[in-house]
């Protein structure tokens, strides 16, 4: 009876394998095959038959390694066919120690899974067997059974009954490392407010499948109006300016598809509604010209900025807005809306009629026709005279701050008129000065002090509106000095009670506020001279008394202009530098910040070395090209006398040793005097080749001040100074090789200044001394990724004489370094610094020079440099008896040490003196090489036994043998030392002061003695840590 139902078991499996093997050509044969599959089960004598034999024919195809089309066409559909009787069989084959039948039984639960329909009968019990096992396949260490995992999981997710799924997606998420099952936890996360930030920070993932499919799901499962202002502008910002062409594509289709269509019926003006244009103009201003390129901006038959110019008779909007009757104020959206129309429309009709000229025939005519066809419609949408554009202006500057931004786009809407006529220049003139006129808003506080609105620099008190000022201003009065004159007249009118010394605060930032705005447009100072106010009046009768003044708002905004100012001037002012100077030492810390911009901004146009010579210092060129080190300056000297001999940049860098001014000013966390400097010499070290004066050896110390700067606790809520350092990091390495031999020399000195606990650093407790030490760690490695950066070098070929271009093709290459740049003088440096410390050291100096040898053995050697290959041979054999009492740092030097034996080309040619004399000078380092010590690493000293009982017994053996048997039975010797450990310290040494007494002493025991100190030493780590910290 058993042989027949095994033999119609087999013939059943036959069966069913020919058919599985039939359905993999192609997905037209599924359907009858189905049938026939179906036909086979009902004539089945049982059912546990046919699950046998249907079973049995899949197990071959778990040995498909691979994904191949043909397995993935076999099993979704036939194992969904046959679900209920094999769900049993692929969890039990989800839990298999070989990982492609774990892959491929997650497949099969994924597909049966997802194609279930909502009305199966399935019993709890089964689910939540199902939802266990997929729950720990989810952190499987394949990847690929980890995907499946959670797109089994992916409908269960919803349930509130399985909230416990949402918070291992969640838990999983930040911590998973491969792309596609990051993809799979964003596609499977359900809509909420838990996960709406969740999915929007993966638009900054670093794979591009995760930001598109981050799109996606916000596209498909997110509303618009259930995101917040916030998250939508996040999420727009992002998207439209991700590098990847495919993220922006998706992110454009959710703007159009699911927001602009289906939200806002197609409407932009609605669309800007819901972002908040006056808040987030920038994004707006994207959204604006991305649906315009695409040509999803479609206006309506008569729409118009002029539809808000009416007659008499109509009303304005709002109630209780005073508004001149023919003037209808437009809304923040519609402003912006039409500002960036009508850009669109100026640069596209520019764009055709430089076609049009470009080309000739057809062509041409066809590009100026459409340039014409653009420019009628710009001219149909703008107001129809400039005195209708001059009433809408001023009826939304009348209307109050409520339409201030209105207002402010309107204003850029005037370069797009044309004011060649007179009468039109004269009005558009007349309202200028209107504007400039008017005085900053202000009110009183509670104490009776007058408080100006705004930034308190600009011309009413905001940059985008004085720089909206200024745009119209240029436009009005084109001609060279024209726009100097008008704007000096004006301020020869408000300067007079300041120059009679009878104006208030208000006067004096109103007065200061235009004459910035002039100090930054204009175009030289000779278009200054002639006009109602010199330029050397305007300095000693405003600029200099300003910074006088008691307010600080006044001080603040006086010496921005006495640093524009400067700017203007071919040589700078000595007077105007001895104030900046002086406001840069004692002013108050709002003061000091914009002293230090002005001074930063002065020495990069005229260089430190005119700067130092207009005050009156001048120091020999020879002696300052051998400078290594700032000097130091005493901010608390009340006179300053002290300082007046100080170089500009020894004045700027000893703002780092002020610790005063490390904190952020509580207005703005980005305004502070270390982000001025930090910003400013990062500058000044990417443009080195433009301050030849500036010592070469001053540049690793600013190097170094950077990178310590970029990695402290200082910076951590200055996000502007960390974005500059980090762009400034970036491109600094692969400029020049002057730069990569700065990165080597700043490396130690980093080091040093950052390693607690060495060097006059402080420590504190284990925790902040443990946070230190990584911190100096992701330093030292940030700065060998620098190094290691390939340098960028720009070739011209030459250009042939039947080449049809006239310049020569310039070409970016990679170039090879000396190794004074390279990884080679970093290896030296760091191995004479491990070098040059004793064998005895702290347990600060250990874990230093632990960590320069790791990163030390991370380095390559090119096989053309010999020369430092045989140094760093010597050297490694002294760094190995420096770290000896770290076993796995000994293996990996001693690795080290064999790698450079075989790149040895001619290991028996010994180094002459002169050759390490050249390589150390090119190192621009005084060391002291010890050619005849050998270059056989030390022998990595036996790992000592746990069992330290037969210790004391062995100890007693050799103190009563004699020295003649301790010479001739060596063997013995390192006995006790596998075992010592067992010991006490006292008897150890005591066993040492004994074997000193022999003639001839074993070099094996003199390892076994520094290796108990090290052993010692390394038990009092902790304590010493601790003192240290005390």
């Amino acid at each position: 009876m058993e042989d027949t139902n095994t033999d119609h078991e087999n013939r059943l499996s036959q069966k069913i394998a020919s058919i599985l093997d039939e359905i993999r050509i192609s997905y037209a044969t599924h359907n009858r095959k189905l049938k026939e599959l179906s036909l086979l089960r009902s004539k089945s004598t049982s059912p546990s038959h046919f699950f046998s034999a249907f079973s049995k024919s899949l197990i071959p195809l778990f040995n498909f390694h691979r994904r191949l089309a043909s397995a993935d066409r076999v099993m979704p559909k036939f194992a969904m066919s046959f679900w209920i009787i094999s769900f049993i069989f692929w969890l039990v084959a989800a839990t298999a120690a070989d990982k492609t039948v774990r892959f491929r039984a997650c497949q099969i639960v994924s597909e049966i899974i997802l194609r279930l329909p909502d009305d199966a009968e399935v019993s709890n019990d089964l689910w939540d067997e199902v939802i266990e096992c997929m729950k720990v396949r989810v952190r499987d260490k394949i990847h690929v059974v980890r995907t499946f995992a959670v797109r089994a999981l992916a409908r269960f997710v919803n349930d509130s009954s399985n909230v416990d799924i949402l918070d291992l997606f969640l838990e999983m998420l930040p911590l998973e490392q491969n792309a596609d099952v990051r993809k799979m936890i964003v596609l499977s996360l359900p809509p909420s407010s838990a996960t709406s930030q969740v999915i929007i920070d993966c638009t900054l993932d670093v794979s591009e499948s995760v930001r598109k499919a981050a799109y996606c799901v916000l596209a498909n499962k997110f509303p618009l109006q259930s995101l917040s202002i916030k998250l939508r502008t996040i999420i727009l910002r992002r998207g439209l300016a991700d590098r990847s062409a495919g993220v922006s594509k998706e992110c454009f289709k959710l703007l159009k598809d699911e927001w602009l269509i289906k939200c806002c019926n197609g409407d932009p003006l609605e669309l800007l509604k819901y972002l908040d244009v006056e808040t987030y103009e920038s994004v707006s201003e994207s959204v604006m010209e991305a649906l315009l390129k695409a040509g999803l901006v479609k206006l309506k038959n008569g729409a118009s900025i002029q539809q808000h110019i009416t007659s008499n008779s109509d009303t304005a909007e709002g109630e209780g807005v005073h508004c001149p009757p023919s003037i209808i104020l437009m809304e923040a959206e519609a402003a912006l809306y039409w500002r960036t129309v009508c850009k669109h429309l100026q640069s596209e009709a520019h764009a055709l009629g430089s076609d049009a000229a470009a080309t000739a025939g057809t062509e041409a005519e066809v590009y100026a026709a459409e340039a014409s066809d653009k420019n009628d419609l710009l001219e149909k949408i703008l107001p129809a005279s400039v005195d209708e554009y001059i009433e809408l202006v001023r009826a939304h500057i009348v209307a109050g701050p409520n339409h201030r931004f209105a207002c402010r786009q309107l204003l850029l809407l005037g370069a797009m008129f044309d004011f060649s006529d007179t009468s039109y220049r004269k009005a558009a003139s007349v309202f200028l000065q209107e504007l400039m006129s008017k005085p900053p808003e202000h009110e009183v506080d509670n104490e009776g002090n007058v408080v100006v609105i705004g930034d308190g620099l600009s011309l009413g008190g905001d940059t985008d509106w004085a720089e909206a000022i200024a745009k119209l201003a240029k436009k009005v009065h084109a001609a060279p000095g024209e726009f100097e004159e008008i704007v000096l007249a004006i301020i020869e009118k408000l300067a007079q009670p300041c120059r009679e010394r009878t104006a208030d605060c208000v006067q004096w930032i109103h007065t200061l506020s235009l004459i910035g705005l002039l100090l930054k447009n204009a175009a030289s100072m000779r278009f200054l001279q002639g006009k109602a106010i010199e330029p050397e009046e305007l300095l000693q009768s405003l600029l200099l008394p300003g910074v006088k003044q008691s307010h600080l708002d006044v001080q603040r905004i006086a010496v921005r202009c006495l640093g524009l100012f400067g700017l203007l001037e071919r040589k700078p002012n000595a007077e105007l530098l001895k104030q900046l100077r002086t406001s840069y030492i004692k002013g108050p810390h709002l003061i000091s910040i914009e002293a230090g911009k002005a001074l930063i901004d002065l020495v990069m146009w005229h260089g430190p070395q005119e700067v130092d010579r207009v005050l009156s210092h001048d120091i020999p060129s020879q002696v300052n090209c051998d400078k290594k080190c700032f000097v130091p300056v005493n901010f608390s000297d009340s006179e300053g006398d002290s300082n007046s001999n100080v170089d500009i940049l020894d004045l700027l860098y000893g703002g780092f040793e002020n610790e005063d001014w490390a904190n952020p000013l509580t207005s703005n966390e980005d305004e502070c005097i270390y982000a001025v400097l930090g910003e400013g010499f990062a500058k000044i070290l990417l443009l080195s080749d433009n301050y030849p004066s500036i010592s070469a050896s001053l540049h690793p110390v600013l190097l170094s001040k950077l990178i310590y700067l970029y990695f402290s606790d200082v910076s951590e809520n200055m996000h502007r100074l960390k974005q500059c350092l980090s762009v400034f990091f970036e491109h600094y390495p692969c400029l020049s090789t002057n730069h990569k031999r700065c990165i080597l020399k700043a490396f130690i000195p980093a080091m040093r200044s950052m390693w607690p606990g060495i060097f006059g650093n402080s420590g504190g407790s284990p925790f902040m001394v443990s946070q230190m030490r990584k911190r100096a760690v992701q330093a030292s490695r940030f700065m060998l990724q620098m190094v290691q950066i390939p340098l960028f070098v720009k070739e011209t070929e030459a250009v042939s004489e039947n080449s049809g271009t006239e310049h020569p093709q310039v070409i970016d290459s990679i170039a090879e370094v000396p190794f004074e740049c390279g990884e080679e003088g970093l290896a030296l440096r760091i191995a004479i610094e491990v070098t040059s410390f004793h064998s005895k050291k702290v347990a600060a100096e250990k874990a230093y020079v632990s960590a320069l040898c790791k990163i030390l053995v991370s380095l390559h050697f090119r096989l053309s440099e010999q020369g430092p290959i045989k140094i760093m041979r010597k050297l490694l054999c002294r760094m190995a008896e420096c770290v000896s009492s770290e076993k796995d740092l000994v293996k990996e030097l001693k690795r080290m040490a064999d790698h450079l034996m075989t790149i040895d080309r001619q290991q028996d040619q010994e180094l002459l003196q002169d050759e390490v004399n050249l390589i150390l000078g090119k190192l621009e380092l005084d060391f002291n090489l010890d050619l005849d010590v050998s270059v056989a690493m030390p022998q990595t000293p036996a790992a000592q036994p746990t069992r330290a009982t037969r210790a004391r017994r062995r100890v007693r053996i050799e103190e009563d043998s004699s020295d003649d048997e301790e010479d001739s039975q060596p063997s013995v010797v390192p006995t006790p030392v596998n075992t010592v450990k067992g010991r006490s310290q006292r008897a150890s040494k005591t066993a040492a002061m004994n074997k000193m007494s022999s003639a001839i002493r074993s070099p094996i025991i003199d390892e076994f003695e520094e290796q108990e100190e090290e052993e010692e030493e390394a038990s009092n780590l902790t304590s010493e840590d601790s003192e240290e910290s005390d």
